[in-house]
């Protein structure tokens, strides 16, 4: 008789084992299942479809602390290209010169006004010349805030009768302002200002 309570007690002490087993076991299971939703949560909250054509695109977010190199140079280059790219209309040059404007602060505004001023876009327009310009390279330095730049770039002056290529250096700094529709990158060039701007090249377009 007292074997059989033995192996009574015996039992419970393994069904009590086993349910404590049991009962670990699914909190751990749902732990996991917790953790695993909000991490696929996280990354569904990271994936963006765009569509185009007609189609859905994937892309991922990312921080933009991912991304400053790049937005960062795209911003530069967008900035020159609307400042320096001008063809002999007044509207056109008003125009890009307004868009690169809001990319900048007072320093660009000042040299705009002294070109501005010193006859450069009435020339451009009387001589009917129009004026492109290539970004060779771009030299960020993202260690310090706010972000110091030099940037390399080739501008064409074209003629009817010659095309002048010129060597042009500028430099400044970066700095973080709010997006918006006509500054998307969010940042403000500051302190700019030009380092060389020489001809190096003359070509005859005429046969």
């Amino acid at each position: 008789m007292f074997q059989q309570f033995k192996n009574i007690d015996t039992a419970f002490k393994h069904i009590r084992l086993f349910s404590f087993l049991l009962i670990f076991a699914c909190i751990a299971i749902s732990c996991f299942a917790v953790y695993k939703s909000y991490q696929s949560s996280d990354n569904f909250k990271n994936h963006i479809y765009v569509l185009a054509n007609g189609k859905a695109l994937e892309a991922v977010a990312s921080d933009r602390k991912d991304n400053v190199p790049v937005e960062c140079r795209d911003h530069i280059k967008t900035f020159h290209e609307d400042f320096f790219s001008l063809d002999p209309d007044d509207k056109q040059i008003q125009a890009t010169i307004t868009k690169a404007l809001y990319l900048a602060d007072g320093s660009a505004k000042t040299a705009y006004d002294n070109l501005k001023e010193a006859g450069y876009y009435n020339n451009l327009i009387s001589g009917n010349i129009s004026q492109q310009i290539a970004v060779d390279s771009i030299k960020l330095d993202i260690n310090q805030y706010p972000y110091a730049f030099t940037c390399f770039a080739t501008e064409k002056l074209i003629r009817s009768t010659s095309v002048t290529a010129r060597s042009l250096i500028t430099r400044g700094y970066l700095r973080n302002v709010s997006r918006s529709d006509n500054n998307p990158h969010g940042f403000l060039i500051e302190r700019w200002e030009t380092v060389e701007n020489k001809d190096e090249q003359v070509k005859s377009t005429q046969p």
